[in-house]
């Protein structure tokens, strides 16, 4: 049993790595709700700063491969922004998954999505792969459109009806990652 008292750890993953992407907007405004709720520790977690090889090309022993392993098993919850991609996650967030693999079992996410049709094909194929992972996938998905949630598609404005989806998302993510957490002790 986990102590009461202490915090969960819920990552923020921003799922690009590309120039000019707009998931750092979008997860600090979580992280920004995140904290006024005061129910766990959260942390942006940004692919990017891993700076991992793609998967298969070279051992576990990569530094990059070793940090990214130790930051996912170091954390309990994770919520994912994840753009869509021709209907699907980017290749930087697939290759970032496949290179943690045990990290992730028995925990819990959230998926917020964003693109033309509120990302929401790439949250879908997203959902299979965390099955896969063993990480158990919230059913709330705020989902974003880059028409009406982004000024010039990046400038990130949200419309104010995302903040309850939002809140909803992290308290289903909360009770799934304490109820995991318990399961990993």
């Amino acid at each position: 049993m986990t102590n009461a008292t202490e915090k969960l750890k819920i990552g923020i993953i921003l799922g690009s790595t590309r120039q000019g992407r707009v998931s750092p907007q979008v997860g600090t405004w979580v992280k920004e709700i995140g904290e006024q709720r005061g129910d766990a520790d959260y942390e942006i977690v940004d692919i990017a700063e891993y700076q991992l090889p793609f998967f298969g090309t070279t051992d576990n022993t990569d530094p990059g491969i070793v940090a990214w392993n130790q930051k996912v098993a170091g954390l309990d919850g994770f919520v994912f922004i994840v753009q869509e991609y021709n209907h699907s996650i980017t290749g930087a967030l697939k290759n970032a998954l496949d290179s943690a693999r045990d990290a992730w079992h028995n925990k819990a996410a959230g998926i917020i999505s964003y693109g033309a049709v509120g990302g929401v094909r790439a949250a879908e194929h997203l959902r299979g792969i965390l099955a896969e992972l063993k990480v158990a996938d919230v059913k709330t998905n705020p989902a974003l459109s880059v028409f009406f949630d982004f000024e010039n598609r990046s400038k990130f404005n949200p419309q104010p009806l995302h903040l309850q989806t939002v809140n909803t998302m992290l308290d289903e993510v909360m009770a799934w990652s304490g109820a995991l957490k318990n399961l990993r002790a």
